[in-house]
């Protein structure tokens, strides 16, 4: 099984295919939460704040992107559903199958 950092160093490769992927689709992209420190969040498997205890953001598994279109933010989980699918076709997780549109992670 890979080390969390081997893992950390792929989906960050992975991000960068799916940044390049939202703007070859016409989006332009924000970043929202890529890294939930653990000392507002609790460690992996602890609940403290928001998200979840188990939530890959811990692990830097995972990323929150803000999508736009013609200037206009898109925030509703269809807006990220072409970006999701794509997304999954290339092995990540997509946040849209449990209404967290935005959430692209390498597994859960």
């Amino acid at each position: 099984m890979p080390t969390l950092r081997e893992q950390q160093s792929k989906f960050a490769r992975m991000v960068a295919d799916l940044i390049i992927k939202a703007f070859e689709m016409g989006y332009e992209v924000t970043l929202g939460d890529a890294f939930r420190d653990p000392r507002l969040h609790g460690e992996f498997g602890i609940k403290k704040g928001y998200g979840a205890a188990n939530s890959f953001h811990k692990q830097r598994l995972a990323i929150d992107l803000n999508l736009f279109k013609d200037g206009r933010f898109l925030g509703t989980t269809d807006d990220h559903k072409k970006l999701g699918e794509w997304w999954e076709s290339k092995g990540g997780t997509w946040g849209g199958r449990f209404k967290d549109g935005n959430h692209y992670s390498l597994g859960e």
